[in-house]
């Protein structure tokens, strides 16, 4: 269900009156607390535990609309106080529109930066408690278990087995003084003495090519080390199909694949626990951002469907899962977060960068895009979110490119152009031995530019390119049966020498228009001219190199001011980051699979058309 087409019970008004600011009103989901509604939105509401009820300082007074009395709101106020309308922010969802009072700060809230520019709110799953307890006596024959909860009376907590198993221990070994670890509503770990000042949570970024992982000190919000590797399961494909494709043809491959998932995750996992200085067992959670396929197989569960249509998930979202279902070795008891997803290609990772990106929370219209085999889309106006997936190929990943390669020392990841020379961008401290994605939307919008490509994509013929761009008309030559632009030479053989080549044009063409295409149907879904986009986000690492203007030149983004032109980083990531450091952040997260409407381009008759039509350079 479209945003626009919500029943008005479905998103409520709230009218902030801040003591000494100027009034604000948001619109939220129902069901979000005054506190989330604020912290969203960037109003201030006191508080240090971030949430959780315990510190009792966010106090708000409703003044106009219902918001019930929840079970701790007795404890922080009197019954006048009530009657008058005072609650606590994070204790009051809203059902209804609601006029609100907020007090002056007294503290300041405990926020980190993630994302892009946003700031969140402290408020883990992860909680640890320090108490003191008394000891069993005959006249006092409490079990562990009561004594404990009588001590963390003000949460709702159910004993995971496993730190059953370490109670007894616990207390005895430290004359009742223990530690209690609890995620959500679980308490996964009972530690001797005062452990309260380490809480760890490592982030997954699960990428097709790159696995990514940080280590956060959920105390502070801060990351405490960061690493990554290519993804192991390379062997078996470049991109989600060809993965798919091989559990379908050797039933053992799913099990090897999953196995290399674990593998790399928990590798990760070590690494980011040795450099930060952190035991594995003082990581209570992880979440993971991936693709519907990476996902599944990390899982273990059969991808066979997403690959074939209808491409059906086999869920949204996983609940209840430990670090241990996907093979990452940290506290035993430790909780692990999963991304939902909105299709099958458009996965938990669009949704962490969607979340991070504050896709639903600007009004501005911004187009999110994250270039890959399959880019994913986003289009929001402030108040319907539209998503889609383009069948964008391999190209922008080097792949099927004649002198292709990976961003990795030696490749071509810029190029300049001029009416006589050419100038190259190459990673690292070495010559050129390839040309990755960026360098090939870079050397395709130059030759655009400088005449030597037409619209239409084809290079131009010798006695043109005299006349045309004489400095450069050397350059393009013959290799076998193709035409060719040479961008460095490696020896007398042009065969031998770093190009690009009409066929590598046709393959940039057909992926950019589809990512166009893509777009463009999005942007008539939701009535609104290219030329109306405010801001475009380039997602991911390939984002993070690609030029605003030669990806306007070329018409893989609306021909905006590259000013309006953001790189979005490593979205996926920060997202990520976002579910460890807040649990408000990831019922938002959930809030956008409402929030989403998915539009589907397999199944649209104009799409064919409308793809030809992008085929062209903007001329």
């Amino acid at each position: 269900m479209t945003p626009d087409a919500l029943p008005p019970a479905e998103r409520v008004k709230i009218s902030f009156e801040p003591d000494g600011g100027q009034p604000r009103e948001v619109r939220v989901p129902a069901g979000v607390t005054l506190f989330d509604a604020a912290s969203w939105n960037g109003i201030a509401v006191d508080s240090t535990c971030g949430g959780h009820g315990t510190c009792r300082k966010c106090r708000v007074r409703v003044v106009d609309g219902e918001v019930p009395v929840s079970r701790l709101d007795p404890r922080a106020f009197g019954l006048d106080e009530l009657r008058l309308g005072w609650r606590l922010a994070c204790m009051a969802p809203v059902r209804g529109d609601v006029r609100v009072e907020v007090p002056p700060l007294v503290t300041r809230p405990k926020a980190a930066t993630v994302g892009v520019g946003r700031q969140v709110i402290l408020r883990p799953a992860v909680q640890k408690r320090y108490v003191e307890l008394t000891e069993a006596t005959l006249a006092d024959q409490r079990t562990d278990l009561e004594r404990l909860l009588a001590a963390l009376d003000d949460l709702e907590v159910r004993a995971d087995l496993r730190a059953l198993r370490n109670l007894p221990g616990a207390l005895r070994q430290s004359d009742f003084r223990v530690t209690a670890v609890v995620v959500d509503d679980v308490l996964v770990d009972v530690e001797p003495g005062d452990t309260s000042a380490r809480r760890f949570g490592i982030a997954f970024d699960l990428g097709t090519t790159t696995v990514a992982a940080t280590l956060l000190d959920l105390a502070t919000g801060t990351p405490a080390a960061v690493t990554s590797m290519l993804n192991p399961q390379q062997p078996f494909g470049g991109d989600v199909i060809t993965r798919i494709s091989a559990t379908m043809l050797d039933p053992d491959a799913l099990g090897r694949l999953t196995a290399l998932a674990h593998s790399c995750l928990d590798q990760l996992a070590s690494e980011v626990c040795t450099a930060g200085a952190v035991e594995p067992h003082e990581v209570y959670e992880i979440a993971l951002a991936g693709n519907a396929t990476m996902t599944h197989i990390a899982l273990g569960i059969d991808p066979e469907p997403l690959g074939v249509a209808p491409f059906v998930m086999t869920s949204r979202s996983f609940d209840g899962l430990l670090a241990a279902d996907l093979g990452v070795t940290v506290n035993p008891g430790a909780r692990a977060y999963l991304f939902p997803a909105l299709g099958a290609y458009v996965g938990g990772d669009i949704v962490a960068g969607a979340l991070a990106s504050g896709m639903d929370r600007d009004k501005r219209i911004r187009l999110f895009v994250d270039v890959g085999t399959n880019c994913e889309i986003v289009l929001a106006d402030g108040d319907r979110i539209l998503a889609t997936a383009a069948p964008a190929g391999p190209a922008f990943e080097g792949a099927q490119i004649r002198c292709g390669m990976r961003a990795a020392p030696g490749a071509i990841e810029g190029v300049k152009i001029s009416d006589d020379d050419v100038a190259l961008q190459v990673i690292g401290d070495v010559g050129p031995v390839g040309l990755c994605g960026s360098g090939l939307v870079d050397a395709v919008a130059a030759l655009v530019q400088v005449g030597l490509l037409d619209a239409s994509g084809r290079l131009m013929a010798a006695d043109v390119a005299a006349v045309t761009a004489p400095g450069l008309a050397g350059r393009l030559r013959q290799v076998g049966e193709e035409r060719v632009f040479v961008l460095h030479e490696r020896g007398d053989d042009p065969a031998d020498a770093v190009y690009i080549s009409q066929r590598d044009v046709r393959e940039l063409q057909f992926a950019k228009a589809a990512i166009a295409t893509g777009w463009r149907l999005l942007a008539a879904e939701m009535g609104i001219d290219p030329a109306d986009v405010q801001q475009v986000l380039l997602a991911g690492s390939f984002g993070s190199y690609l030029s605003p203007a030669s990806a306007v030149r070329i018409g893989l983004v609306p021909g905006v001011s590259v000013l309006r032109i953001v790189s979005a980083g490593n979205v996926a990531g920060e997202g990520a980051k976002m579910a460890l450091l807040s649990v408000r952040e990831r019922a938002a997260a959930h809030a956008l699979l409402e929030e989403v409407r998915y539009v589907e381009l397999s199944d649209r008759p104009d799409f064919n058309d409308r793809f030809i039509d992008q085929l062209a350079f903007p001329s």
